[in-house]
């Protein structure tokens, strides 16, 4: 019987971690992922997990502790934000090269400088050519329920890759939220027992880590780091089906809200949705037909699925929670852009840089965007890349 109970996100996830109980977690605390460690190093001190808790001395040392750790047949995991992830960024591409399956709980936050602790998406968009699948987030909720997602995704056998489950910092990281747990029993038995091929005590089948990969092997190595990240499509919706079998939950690579009939649309990223999803319907109440698509899945980008999702809008406003320093947008707006451009006909696009440093997003913002939306659908654009809410 599943257990409803009410949380904050860091605890759902640091709850996940708990029934899934791996082997080790090493960690360096950094607002706001601190309680997710936190949490997880109690129930060690309470012999509620037989796992090696590992503080280190810095998000480096805990990414290569992960390494270390990972590539000796343990499964692993971590969390951090913000400029700890950004210390981890050597790290994060060695994870991903040597196909090291480590689980991370990544709390958004604004990446210095300025200094700022509040939420936006500049961290993890940063790591998104790592070579790390990247899982986001709209409630705590979805958060527990990606992390035990996560886990089964990066150990498949076809996959073999990092993952990333993101969520945003204080906004789902603190805020409790009703949740529905599952059974630390379905849990142990959904996500299975890591069994690797090939791990570093295995003295039957030694193998090395990290060699220096000369120019005629190089490439073929990311040729199958890349083959790898192909494969994980598949396994996504495959792990989704049957975590739907024992939650009642359903996931893809997105959720279209109100999208069938829709004549403009937004897409966005992790916990605004739950904004937009007021606004639109506040708005289809007094018949105004607007929608949205809010992305799960960011690495793999699912492509062709967005493009289909998308085919018969009008008009789109991307939001990105980051901006790209490109001078031309952000980088979900890059990707959305790039999957609609076979399109034909292709919705009209803007983009909109909105929520830096935590900036307020309220129902009002969204509703005065989608008002723009339906009266420029049918002129000519004037300007695609565009600030939500910025003052002078």
């Amino acid at each position: 019987m599943n257990l409803k109970e009410r949380m904050s996100g860091n605890e759902a996830v640091a709850i996940a971690m708990r029934q899934i109980e791996p082997d080790v977690m090493a960690a360096f605390p950094i607002t706001p992922s601190t309680e997710i460690p936190q949490y997880f190093s109690q129930y060690v001190a309470d012999k509620l997990v037989n796992t090696e808790f590992v503080p280190v001395e810095s998000e480096h040392s805990a990414m290569s502790a992960c390494l270390g750790a990972q590539a000796a047949g343990a499964r692993t995991m971590t969390a951090t934000s913000s400029c700890g992830l950004a210390l981890m960024w050597e790290m994060l591409y060695v994870a991903a090269s040597t196909r090291l399956p480590i689980s991370l709980a990544c709390v958004n936050r604004a990446l210095t400088g300025p200094i700022n602790i509040n939420a936006d998406h500049s961290d993890s968009m940063g790591a998104r050519d790592s070579g790390w699948i990247q899982i986001y987030s709209e409630t705590n909720q979805e958060a527990y329920d990606n992390f035990i997602q996560a886990v089964k995704i990066a150990e498949d056998k076809d996959v073999q890759l990092p993952i990333m489950v993101c969520q945003d910092g204080f906004i789902t990281s603190h805020a409790v939220e009703n949740i529905e747990l599952l059974p630390d029993k379905i849990v142990k038995e959904f996500v299975g027992e890591y069994t690797p091929e090939d791990y570093l005590l295995n003295s039957e089948r030694p193998i090395s880590h990290g060699p220096y990969d000369v120019a005629g092997y190089y490439m073929e190595h990311k040729r199958l780091q890349a083959q790898g990240m192909i494969n994980s499509r598949d396994v996504i919706l495959k792990v989704a089906e049957e975590f739907e079998k024992i939650s009642g939950r359903k996931y893809g690579f997105f959720e279209e809200y109100r999208l069938d009939d829709a004549d403009v649309a937004l897409v966005l990223i992790n916990s605004t949705a739950g904004t937009a999803k007021d606004a639109i319907d506040r708005m289809r109440a007094m018949g105004k037909k607007v929608g949205l698509l809010k992305i799960r899945v960011f690495r793999p980008f699912p492509m062709k699925e967005i493009a289909e999702a998308l085919k018969n809008i009008k008009m789109v406003a991307v939001m990105d929670k980051c901006e790209g320093m490109s001078a031309a947008g952000g980088p979900l707006f890059a990707e959305i852009r790039s999957a609609l451009y076979d399109s034909s006909p292709k919705p009209k696009m803007v983009n909109y840089i909105y929520g830096l440093g935590g900036r307020d997003v309220t129902v009002n913002h969204i509703e005065d965007i989608f008002e723009i939306l339906l009266k420029e659908k049918d002129q000519e654009i004037q300007e695609v890349y565009r600030y939500l809410g910025v003052r002078g």
